[in-house]
């Protein structure tokens, strides 16, 4: 699981974006499934807490559609 909380500020410098989104896929790559999992997980609660009550309130609304076949 990745704390975030133990996590270290890391400064790197590119020449360009492509460098840096190269550096950024490798790093993901690198990761397992469960820590990708972990950093969505992260982010969706701090997404979460930002909204307040909000995001206590907001349901799931869906609905099926029957579509004529042709």
């Amino acid at each position: 699981m990745v704390d975030f909380t133990t996590m270290r500020d890391v400064l790197r410098v590119f020449s360009n974006f492509r460098e840096a989104e190269e550096a950024d896929r490798a790093l993901y790559a690198s990761l397992s499934p469960q820590e990708r999992l972990d950093i969505l997980l992260e982010l969706v609660g701090r997404q979460r807490e930002s909204m307040g009550e909000t995001a206590e309130r907001l349901e799931r609304v869906y609905r099926v559609v029957e579509l004529s076949q042709r």
